[in-house]
């Protein structure tokens, strides 16, 4: 599941839907018979990928000086809720997509997704007393938080201290020592 999230992510920027994750799972299977995706591995297996964003995003980073992010696109619709609905007297704007209020829009982020898919799975209520709610209570959330950190703090660094160096700037090789580098 988790390399299957990561493959979807990579080529749509969407996390891959339950139903169709089965499927393609079942079509991998073969004739050798079908693998049953329940909803906890299905869960389990997005904790996982945020992992393999981390690694992702790092890795980009300190390959090619940026953030991974996706293609630009209209993200600045705006729809208004209908004056028949029940919320008719709390009337308001809603963004289709989360997008920041800037002058020219910027597409999302892999950090922005990172960021979704915690407030997401944050507000997940596992059924309590299970062995699903204890291994994503205790291993998976904690995890995953710490690799949104991990993103985050690897940006901070890449725009904070990047900003300082010159353009082009190379570390010092001579005197024989390796130049240090900074890892996260």
């Amino acid at each position: 599941m988790e390399a299957l999230s990561f493959q979807h992510y990579l080529e749509t920027q969407s996390v891959i839907p339950a139903e169709e994750a089965q499927s393609k799972i079942a079509a991998m299977c073969g004739e050798a018979g079908t693998v049953l995706l329940t909803p906890d591995d299905y869960i389990l297996g997005i904790c996982d990928m945020t992992g393999e964003l981390m690694r992702f995003s790092v890795t980009s980073m300190a390959t090619n000086g940026q953030l991974p992010a996706g293609k630009l696109t209209s993200s600045n619709k705006r729809v208004k809720q209908d004056a028949d609905s029940e919320d008719a007297g709390d009337k308001m704007d809603i963004d289709e997509e989360t997008s920041h209020a800037q002058e020219s829009p910027k597409p999302r982020t892999v950090l922005d997704d990172l960021r979704a898919i915690r407030l997401q799975l944050e507000m997940f209520e596992a059924p309590g007393g299970s062995k699903f709610a204890h291994e994503l209570e205790t291993k998976k959330m904690p995890v995953m938080r710490e690799c949104v950190d991990k993103v985050e703090k690897a940006l901070y660094g890449l725009t904070v201290r990047g900003s300082e160096r010159p353009k082009g700037w190379m570390p010092d090789m001579g005197g024989g020592r390796p130049a240090e580098v900074e890892s996260y």
